[in-house]
């Protein structure tokens, strides 16, 4: 009887185990990046609906909120307050739905903002 019962155990475990591979498997897999839109005139991203879009890239002053998704971004500033996340001090420069112009967290943002250019501007480009 006790042979049967280690053997259930085992069972048991080795299925859990098992599942538990399955739930974590996609958890490291990279996020989408961000994408070229109205003629390679802004740049979109998938974003928390909801956002609250900043005057300054800190926390200290909310403009507004973005409720679109995906939202455009004209330009990225790896120079804000720390937001933590993979670009721990990423923010990037949009208009929000009230109309707005301001910064927005990178942590607020599920796809990656990489392909986002740092200089905003046509002819002479200028910094974000």
């Amino acid at each position: 009887m006790k042979t049967s019962a280690r053997k259930l155990s085992a069972v048991v475990t080795g299925l859990a185990l098992t599942a538990l591979g399955t739930v974590f498997s996609g958890t490291a897999e990279a996020a989408n990046p961000c994408w070229w839109g109205d003629g390679g005139m802004r740049m979109y991203c998938n974003n928390v609906s909801g956002a609250t879009v900043y005057a300054t890239p800190d926390t200290s002053r909310p403009v507004g909120t973005m409720y679109s998704n995906p939202s455009w971004f004209e330009c990225r500033r790896d120079t804000g307050a720390y937001v933590g996340g993979p670009h721990p001090n990423r923010w990037l420069w949009t208009q929000a739905d009230n109309g707005k112009w301001g910064w927005m967290k990178d942590t607020d943002i599920y796809s990656e903002t990489d392909p986002v250019p740092t200089h905003i501007g046509n002819g002479i480009p200028q910094p974000c």
